[in-house]
């Protein structure tokens, strides 16, 4: 592997921020399934908190093999736990739609950008487990496209509407930018720049949460264009 010495402590430390996104994303959705009623949706849900928690386990492999010393050493950063808390607060509240913005579109919004840059990085660098980690992502892409789904029907059922999810996203969006922009020193370590991975957060949202742009309703089956890839009603 072409991982230099001086690398592997801050690729580390930023797979320790992405195991402890997992395994947050692993406790909501775990709650989230004890909360929805449709079947369908709880199906996914207990298979999304398992997967969160295997991709936890991977993480937590990746670090031990980079930098054993840094194996559960490094504490949430403060704006993830205050990111935690407002999570925690809605899902207390039982408010399942700010749950799913907060968790499957935002949360995993940030993991997926996260990761997209660090596999580029990373195969550059000639790392193992190529299909492991393609495998990683692909299953956090679907979270994401669930919790999109979730809250375009959320719409279409008069439980929200556009300028409230705005609204309400802003709070979340604005500790993902602290979450990354606290990270900046360990990025610039291995020339990544900051303020590039924290743009490409919003890439991963759909574009009607961070614009006027409307979300592209249309009854029952319904379709979302993130990233201008349109992404069907299943």
């Amino acid at each position: 592997m072409l991982v230099s010495t001086d690398e592997r402590v801050p690729i580390a430390r930023l797979l320790t921020f992405l195991e402890q996104g997992e395994r947050m994303a692993h406790d909501c959705a775990k709650a989230q399934s004890a909360l929805v009623t449709d079947s369908g949706a709880r199906g996914f849900l207990c298979s999304q908190a398992r997967q969160e928690a295997a991709h936890a386990m991977v993480f937590q492999g990746a670090i031990a093999w980079l930098a054993p010393k840094n194996l559960g050493g490094s504490p949430f950063l403060p704006a993830m736990e205050e990111y935690q808390a407002l999570l925690q607060d809605a899902l207390i509240r039982k408010d399942l739609v700010e749950t799913f913005l907060a968790e499957q579109v935002v949360l995993e919004g940030l993991g997926e950008a996260v990761l997209t840059r660090l596999e580029q990085g990373l195969m550059k660098r000639a790392a193992p487990f190529g299909r492991l980690r393609r495998v990683l992502l692909q299953q956090e892409e679907a979270h994401h496209r669930f919790g999109c789904r979730q809250l375009e029907r959320a719409i279409t059922r008069g439980k929200a509407d556009v300028s409230s999810l705005q609204r309400r996203a802003r709070p979340y969006l604005a500790l993902t930018d602290a979450i990354i922009l606290t990270l900046s020193d360990l990025l610039d370590t291995i020339h990544e720049d900051a303020s590039a991975w924290a743009a490409d957060v919003r890439t991963f949202l759909p574009k009607w949460l961070v614009t006027d742009e409307l979300p592209g309703i249309s009854g029952q089956t319904s379709v979302m264009r993130i990233e201008s890839k349109p992404i069907a009603e299943s």
